[in-house]
This record gives C-alpha cells, structure tokens and sequence, in this order.
C-alpha cells in the first residue's frame, strides 16, 4: 500500500515531464498506474471479504513514535476501488476530452495528485495521517478546479472550494486531535475499539463539533453546501471524478470510520439525521430550478450526500445496508451522467437543457450511456439503483419517532431523482424532434467508452449483486457497524410496500417531468430568499475580510523599514515590560554597581567609540559617511564578540559588515541627491525609541546575570555533540541535528524567497500589464 501511494505521488510530478516526451499517449501511463492499483487491490480482497484487517507500518521517525501507518477493511476497500476504478476511466476520458491542450501535463499531475492523496485518505491507518491526505485533497481539488486560470468564475470558484475545505480541514485538524487524546492513541485499528472510552470523555462534545464542521464543509451538506454547484466551473473529468464519486464522499467516509467511534449518542444521530435531512431536501428542490445540466447533477449530488449523511446518522443494521449500497448506486450513475454532461458540452457546445434534443442519432453510444444510467437513477429494474431505493425506503421507515419525517425526505428527493434521469437520460436524447441539436464535434471513443462502461456496471451489479458486491458491501458495513451482518443483496423481494413506495416514486416522478417547465418559471420567486442564503453572506464575509485586510494593510505596510522595526520593537517593549510589571524579577542594581570597577580600558574605548560613532551617524548629511560610520560600529560589535570568546560569531559579522559597506558603495552613484525625508521631530522619536529598547535589553540581560538558569543544557550539548551527533563543532551539531527542525525550517523560507526572487528577475512584462 505504501508503494501504491509512493508510485501515485511520483507519476504525478512526472505527469508535465511524460506528456512533453509521449504527447497524445501520456494519457497510457497515467491511466495504467490507477488501473495497476485496481488490480492490486482486488488481489487483496480474499483477504478481507473473509473478515481479515490488513495492515502495515513503515517506520518513519521510531524515536518520536511517529510511522506511517496503512489499514485495509472492507469500509476502505470499498473506497479504494471507486477511487482507482473511477481514476483509470477518468484518465482516459481526459486523454480525450483535454486533447490536444496545451497543459494536459499539468492537468495529469494535479488529478494523480488528488487521486494518491484520496487513496491514502482511505488507506491511512494513522488519524493524524488521514488529516494530511485531507488537506492534500483540498489543495489538489482547488487546482483542479482553477485549472481554467484565465477564468475569473474557475478562479473565484476553486477559491471559495480552498476556503470552506480549507476552514474545515483547520476544525477536523482539531477534532482529531481530541479524539486522539480521549481515545489515548491516534492509531485507527486501536481507536476502533475504545468507542466507550470516547464517547464518555469530556473531550467527546468538542471533538464531535469540530469534525462534524469538517466533514460537513468537505461533503457539501447544509450550510456549506453552495461550493460544490460553483465548483462546476472546472473540466468535466474533474466534476466527474471529484464531485460524484471521491472528494465530496471523502467527508462520508469519514463519519463512516468514525461510527464506532464517536456513533451512538443522541448528539452524533440527531445532528447527523437533522443536518442530512435538510441538505436531502433542499439539494433536491435547488436541482428543480436550472437548465445547466452539470448545475442539476451538482445539486442532486448535494441531495444525494444528504441520504448518505442521514443513513449514517440512522446507525442501524439496515440504514448501514442502505448507505453503503446507495453509495456505489449513486457514484456508478453520477459518474456516468457528468461524463454524459462532458461530452454533450463537448460535442454541442452547450449545457443547457432546453437547446438539447434529439441527439441519439448523432451521439448514439453516448446516448445509450445516458439511457442506463438514468434508469439506475430513477430506481428502474434491473439496475443497481432499485436496489439502492428499496433499501433506502426500507430503511427509512424503520420503527422510529422520526420514520415518517425520514421517509418523506427519501421520497422526495427520489420523484426528484426519477424527474432528473427522464430529462437527462431520455429527453435530450431520445425525444423526438424535427431540429436536433447540431453538433460541433462528433463523439469520440476515449468520451464515449468511459460513460458506457460506468453505465453497464450500474446493470451488471443489478443483475448480479451477489457476486463480488454484496461480500465487499456486507464487509463496508460491518466495519462501520463493529459486528457481523447478515447481508443479502436481492433484485427481487417480492410484491413489498418499498416496491410500491418505488413504482409511486417513478410515477410522481414523472409528473414532475412533466411540469419542469412550470416548476422552472417559479424559480425567480425565491430569489429574495437567496439574499440571505449561505453562498451571499459567504460573499458579504469574503469581501469584508478583503476590505479590512485592505485597510490594514495600508496602515501597517506602509513602504518604510524602520515603520516594520519600530512596531517589532514597541511590541516587544511592550511585551517585556507587562511580564516584568507585577510578578517579575526585580533588578537590585545597588549590589551590581561595584561590576563597574571590572571595566577594562579597551572596553571603554570601544563604547565610546560606538557612541560617538551614533553621534555623528545622527548628525551626518552624507550617505558615504553614514556608510562609513556604521561600518564602525558593527565592526567594533564584533572587536566585542572576539574579545568575549565568540569568533565565530565576530567572524560571521565582519562577513557581514563587509559585505554590507560594499553594497552600499557599489549602488551609491544610482541614488538621486541626499536630503531629509522626515521632520526632525521623528528622527528624535525613533532615537528615543532605540534607546528604549536598548535599556530594556540591557535590564533583562542584568536580570538573567543577576539569577543564573540551572540548566543541564550546557553539559548535555557538549556530551552529546560528538557521542549522538558525530560532530565536534557543538554549533554545527545544534543546528543540524538538536535543531534539525528549526533549520529546515530557515532552509525552506531562504528557498521560497530565492524562488521568488528568481520568479521577479524572470518577469518579463509588457507596457500596461498588471504587476
């Protein structure tokens, strides 16, 4: 497992390289690595469809407890599969879609990208691991998303995806956290088992809020929900892949991993019942209210997310059941309708339902795609999606105080659903009509096998369920569950009130096909509600936090140096001042005047020759004197360290010092004439500020004298400098090894502002270009 993710992330940042050396057919290794993995994974699958949890560990940092950790069940086999069967299908149908573009590179790299970082996502054994690969798919989703770059919508689209992901991916970070510390490990197969524990901490309530925010923001529900339909302004591969069957599923699979964590409690069923309820419904009536084909899918998929959501918080052997067959329904019908929704774009230039008619004759296997698929998706025999819709009503309809609430959500959103399928999977199609829409591209194998391949599944499954489906599905929910299940797939159950309750669906349904049209001119109606909708206060947020970052901005980067410097100084004044002010140590400078007399000449020599030097540097009006008078000054700073047994440090600021003056004198000719910039009274404020800081520096260094530290530190660097580090220079061993950490770090911002640096001396641009 860790090689499939290593071997994900390394493609990926060859995608650019590959596709400049194979053009056209780097579209064979990009979709061979996910299939690879496919297979990979299903000669695993004996292993665990017979009730067996696969593990492995590789050692990362052992000292700190930290591994990489991998766990494979049949809840992350099941994710595992959609993920790289879905992957090696989306990367062909990008081959097609995308040919011929100039970035298909890019494009490869930041879709293997997010599909490695979901296969670990599901893989991870480790919650701290899963919030990395959480994080990653965020990231790799709002590239994917911007990959239009020169659209103002794909921008501020993949923009608002980053944020609300983003701020949820901060609040899981947290919640994890908790979990990890009532739980007492962050190890998954260890947490699965200490649910009680959990569940009765003090930590749980917080904990659950904080990753409840972000599964909510990652799966679209209510009120985060608005992302998902803007996010339709990326590539239809990328819809395809991200929005039906992974990333929007990632934050149901982690409510399902949890489940017998944080399941259980009244807190955890409600919210999960309350918040998928709304999502369910208002998903479903929004879808009611476009033409934009991708727009619907995205919206029925926001309703879809609900049911799953709702299921999940059910928590019962039957809700399991339902979820996690609807899960594969939904993903192997939704898929197969955005890539519908990609090649009619492709092929016609337009996404709007009402210009659509009429297009089996031209698109005939596309057409057949579409027809499967929206049959699965009303709930039609012999698909895959009738059984779905039985258990899904079956569930719903479960003893409980809220069963009807729960069924007339189900229902609801299943006529929706039916209405949907018959539009998209017959009417832009099959209707007859005496001008169909002309095409401006014909359909091509690479758009029209994946879709036909998805669609067929959808019937495969239906007819067969009991093959290979219902061993991986008993096994997802069992995972989920904590126990054994009986799990029967069926196609037929006999003459049952869910089967009624599913031909009413289609019927009504129907009617609501029918009436689209009306239901479409209603639309406008609701506008005035919108204003006060979660997508335009996320706005009125969003501009508000860009005016005020605007106006603060502009008082405190104001262009000036010593302004950044002042605020530095006055902050830590400040700060040094308020520890030091009620509590902190006090100075008893009457017992330390007599260090005075332990003055050495040169030491007075080099003060007064530092002071007068200020003096004259305050009062000069040349810059090649001022440049030479600080010349002085520093280097009398490092006649001091030299003096008080720090060459090292006195030879880095001669470096410096050297390296400074000749700087300065080299661009010296290029400045225009010298004058005073500011009026003599700031000049005054600053020298008083500078005075300030240096005595308080001086009080806090006499402080520290005056009560010496009791610490070990001293011996032990020395010690183990050459002992653990292997080094004999203490400094060198601090900074590379001790401090390994803290340099990477200054190695990492030192890299970033050469790259910067580099970007600007690269930059060439034309007169009247933005810089």
């Amino acid at each position: 497992m860790f090689l499939a993710i290593l071997a994900g992330f390394l493609l990926a940042f060859a995608a650019p390289l590959l596709h400049r050396w194979l053009g056209k057919w780097v579209v064979v290794p990009m979709a061979l690595l996910p299939f690879t993995i496919f297979v990979y994974l299903l000669t695993l699958s004996p292993a665990v469809l017979a009730g067996n949890n696969l593990g492995e560990l590789q050692a990362w940092a052992p000292s700190l407890n930290i591994n990489l950790h991998f766990f494979l069940d049949g809840l992350s086999l099941l994710f595992a599969l959609l993920i790289t069967g879905f992957g090696t299908l989306i990367m062909l149908y990008a081959g097609g879609y995308l040919k011929g573009h100039p970035l298909l590179g890019r494009f490869y790299l930041y879709l293997t990208l997010f599909m490695t970082a979901m296969l670990g996502l599901v893989l991870a054994g480790n919650i701290m691991a899963i919030f990395v690969f959480w994080e990653l798919t965020s990231i790799s989703s709002y590239l994917l998303i911007g990959f239009n770059q020169d659209k103002e919508s794909s921008r501020s689209s993949a923009l608002q995806a980053l944020l609300v992901t983003g701020l949820g991916g901060l609040a899981l970070m947290g919640g994890l956290i908790l979990v990890g510390m009532a739980g007492e490990t962050y190890t998954l197969s260890e947490l699965l088992e200490r649910g009680d524990l959990v569940t009765n901490h003090a930590l749980y309530l917080p904990a659950l809020v904080l990753l409840l925010l972000g599964a909510f923001t990652k799966s679209a529900q209510f009120p985060f929900h608005f992302w998902l339909p803007n996010a339709m302004a990326a590539p239809t591969p990328v819809s395809a892949y991200l929005h039906s069957a992974t990333m929007v599923k990632a934050g149901v699979y982690l409510l399902a991993r949890l489940t017998p964590v944080m399941g259980g409690t009244d807190e955890w069923q409600y919210t999960l019942m309350i918040v998928g309820g709304i999502t369910t419904v208002l998903g479903a009536l929004l879808a009611t209210q476009h033409v934009d084909l991708k727009a619907i899918l995205a919206y029925t998929t926001i309703s879809a997310l609900g049911l799953l959501v709702t299921m999940t918080g059910i928590g019962t052997a039957p809700a399991m059941e339902a979820m996690v067959v609807f899960l594969l329904a939904h993903a192997l019908y939704k898929g197969t309708l955005f890539l519908v929704a990609g090649n009619v774009d492709h092929a016609t230039g337009t996404r709007d339902l009402t210009q659509l008619t009429g297009l089996s004759g031209t698109m005939r296997y596309t057409s057949i795609a579409a027809l499967l698929a929206g049959m699965s998706m009303a709930g039609i025999l012999p698909f895959f999606g009738f059984i779905g819709k039985e258990l899904l009503y079956e569930a719903s309809l479960e003893e409980s105080p809220f069963r009807w609430i729960l069924f007339a959500m189900s229902f609801f959103s299943g006529m929706v659903f039916v209405a949907v399928a018959i539009a998209l999977g017959y009417g832009i199609f099959w209707r007859r009509s005496q001008n169909p829409t002309p095409l401006q591209h014909p359909d091509k194998p690479l758009l029209y096998l994946p879709p036909v391949i998805l669609a067929s599944a959808g019937l495969v499954f239906g007819l067969l369920p009991g093959f290979f489906v219902t061993p991986l599905l008993r096994r997802a929910s069992e995972a989920m569950l904590g126990v054994e299940q009986t799990f029967d797939l069926a196609l037929w159950h006999g003459f049952t009130l869910a089967l009624g309750l599913s031909v009413l669906t289609v019927l009504l349904g129907y009617v609501v096909y029918r009436f689209s049209n009306r239901l479409l001119s209603y639309a406008s109606r609701f506008s005035g509600l919108y204003l006060f909708g979660p997508a335009n206060l996320y706005q009125l947020a969003l501009r508000g936090f860009m005016t005020g970052a605007t106006k603060i901005t502009a008082t405190i980067q104001n262009g000036y140096l010593r302004s950044y410097i002042a605020a530095i100084i006055t902050a830590h004044i400040a700060l040094v001042v308020l520890s030091l002010w009620e509590n902190g140590p006090r100075l008893e400078l009457g017992n330390n005047l007599h260090l005075l007399s332990q003055l050495r000449m040169y030491e007075i020599v080099l003060l007064l020759m530092i002071v007068s030097a200020l003096i004259f540097l305050f009062k000069s009006q040349s810059r090649l004197t001022s440049i030479a008078i600080m010349g002085i000054v520093g280097y009398s700073a490092s006649l001091f360290y030299i003096l008080f047994g720090a060459p090292d440090v006195a030879a880095t600021q001669l470096l410096i010092e050297t390296l400074t003056v000749v700087i300065f004198v080299l661009i010296l000719h290029k400045l225009p004439v010298f004058k005073y910039l500011s009026h003599a009274t700031e000049r005054y404020k600053y020298v008083t500020l500078s005075l300030t800081f240096g005595a308080v520096m001086t009080y806090v260094i006499l402080i520290v004298k005056q009560y010496p530290l009791d610490s070990q530190l001293k011996a032990y660097f020395g010690q183990g400098s050459f002992l653990l580090g292997k080094g004999r220079n203490i400094v060198n061993v601090i900074l590379v090894d001790f401090r390994a950490f803290d340099t990477l770090g200054e190695i990492v911002v030192l890299a970033v502002a050469a790259i910067g640096i580099m970007a600007m001396l690269k930059l060439r641009m034309h007169k009247g270009d933005k810089p």
